[in-house]
């Protein structure tokens, strides 16, 4: 690298995506491109049928799973955050196909356990995996990466850009505290969930919480074109987790959503009786300008302490 070089650390993950973002090529058939939760992209030539959802995603040993974690469960995380992807647009997963990389002195028996948890996990959505590739790593480490397709109807894609001013921010669950539970190894993407919004009180924009609130929310924000105004007291925390670590930590898993206030009030008479374990909670509002107030959230390349 040049001296005069720029780094990632400098730059950071949301403006490496940026610079990306802008390299790529369009088509008529990109519906939307990178930057959404997936990819939709128009396959069926008669301009009728669903929108194809494209999504990949991986899972780094040290980074998103520790040394000597349960294979079976690293497995399931692998399948389940993009799933959790594919939820946030509104879609119905399909197809997947896993890539490995790790060293050559893993054990097979660690090897089986993680494509036990990634098949049944994928099972459990009715997704398939039907290939992939297998590589090794000349250092110590784990990489297993997993592209999916999805499917979703024209009129029920939501997207992050879609949100509001006036619109009702709200998120499902509770947030915080996934590493030190273990709950980011064993939640369950939020697919049922999605599914029953879209097609019974559709949000405007949606996104996954995979960052933490404080980076997500300012995403969403950014690409709707509009600030926010979030009511701290009312984000909804596990037990013993502070605000800025349920607005930071990430690996949440959860729904972020924007409703207009009409869809909301009919949302909040419906929601309980379909999802009595699973809550959810106005935790603000869209409003004009820029950003807003919210702790720091994850971001990769640069220092998150």
């Amino acid at each position: 690298m040049g001296e005069g070089s720029e780094r990632l650390s400098e730059l950071g993950e949301n403006q490496l995506v940026e610079r990306i973002i802008a390299s790529l090529p369009s088509d008529v058939s990109i519906i939307v491109g990178a930057g959404d939760d997936c990819a939709v992209v128009q396959v069926d030539e008669s301009g009728e049928g669903p929108w194809q959802l494209l999504k990949t995603d991986c899972l780094i040993e040290g980074v998103h799973f520790l040394s000597g974690t349960d294979p079976e469960l690293v497995g399931r995380k692998a399948i389940n955050r993009v799933l959790s992807d594919i939820a946030a647009i509104g879609g119905r997963p399909r197809h997947a196909v896993v890539t490995l990389a790790c060293d050559a002195d893993r054990g097979v028996e660690e090897v089986e356990g993680w494509y036990a948890g990634i098949n049944a996990a994928a099972a459990a959505a009715g997704c398939f995996v039907v290939g992939g590739e297998t590589a090794r790593l000349n250092a110590t480490g784990v990489m297993i990466s997993v592209a999916m397709t999805g499917e979703v109807e024209r009129d029920r894609c939501v997207l992050r850009s879609g949100a509001k001013v006036g619109d009702i921010i709200a998120v499902t669950g509770r947030l915080g505290g996934s590493f030190e539970s273990e709950r980011h190894l064993t939640f369950e993407p939020r697919l049922a969930e999605a599914r029953w919004l879209v097609q019974h009180c559709l949000p405007n924009a949606m996104m996954d919480l995979s960052d933490g609130l404080g980076s997500d929310l300012p995403r969403m924000a950014a690409m709707s074109g509009i600030g926010f105004d979030v009511e701290l007291e009312q984000i909804p925390c596990h037990e013993g987790i502070g605000i800025d670590a349920a607005a930071g930590e990430g690996e949440d898993y959860e729904l972020l959503m924007a409703f207009s206030p009409a869809t909301w009030e009919k949302l909040e008479t419906r929601w309980q009786e379909q999802f009595p374990d699973v809550p959810i909670t106005p935790i603000g509002t869209f409003v004009e300008g820029e950003g807003g107030e919210l702790p720091k959230g994850w971001e990769h390349f640069v220092s998150n302490s």
